[in-house]
């Protein structure tokens, strides 16, 4: 299943690894291989995934680095044709250091940037840390499978997979969303890209952002 989580903004390094820490402790049951979490380069920031080891089980640890360093992954899910991908890839002359579908999808965002997502069958929820722009680009499978919610309060941005990961938060204000409330008791769920706190929201199924 794993989890992934991550905060951007404002601090100290140490302090971002303390806030993702207690992010992803609430969801570490969607990894019973464990939890790791890395400070970004670049910008304050830190990526925690929290790991369900199925594809290259030695290799596969995340977050994952690019070879060169720029690009930081943590990624849910998985990528049905990395092995097609993987193959194309190494045509262009990509070397891989592991057996992962984690890799193949650093690389391909490498090759074709957004792009990459017209070329991926998968399920997944990812986010890649660029350290040279300094940006950040996630996305979400066609189907929505995978879960993706995220919130922009006092100055940072923090992403997880599930809602109670972002509430953690110590600065985030649980005040709930009547328009989500509303929906909730008409519809028997909260559509995306509502959750039922005001101030975070799902990346709706088939959606990037940058």
């Amino acid at each position: 299943m794993c989890g992934i989580a991550g905060i951007f903004g404002g601090g100290e390094p140490d302090e971002f690894i303390e806030l993702a820490s207690r992010m992803i402790s609430t969801i570490a049951h969607r990894g019973p291989e464990g939890t790791r979490v890395e400070a970004v380069t670049g910008a304050p920031g830190a990526l925690a995934h929290a790991r369900l080891a199925i594809i290259d089980i030695a290799g596969g640890e995340q977050p994952m680095p690019f070879a060169d360093g720029r690009y930081t992954v943590v990624l849910n899910g998985e990528i049905y044709n990395y092995i097609e991908l993987r193959k194309e890839l190494a045509a262009k002359g990509v070397n891989f250091r592991t057996k992962s579908d984690t890799e193949t999808l650093l690389a391909a965002y490498d090759q074709w940037g957004a792009s990459c997502l017209e070329r991926i069958v998968g399920m997944f929820a990812f986010a890649i840390w660029d350290r040279v722009s300094r940006s950040l680009f996630a996305a979400r499978d066609r189907f929505g499978k995978k879960p993706f919610v995220y919130s922009w309060q006092h100055g940072r941005f923090a992403f997880a997979s599930e809602a109670k990961a972002l509430a953690a938060l110590p600065d985030f204000e649980r005040r709930i969303e009547p328009q989500a409330l509303e929906l909730y008791l008409a519809l028997g769920y909260v559509p995306a890209p509502h959750t039922i706190w005001r101030g975070m929201n799902k990346l709706p199924a088939g959606h990037s952002l940058t």
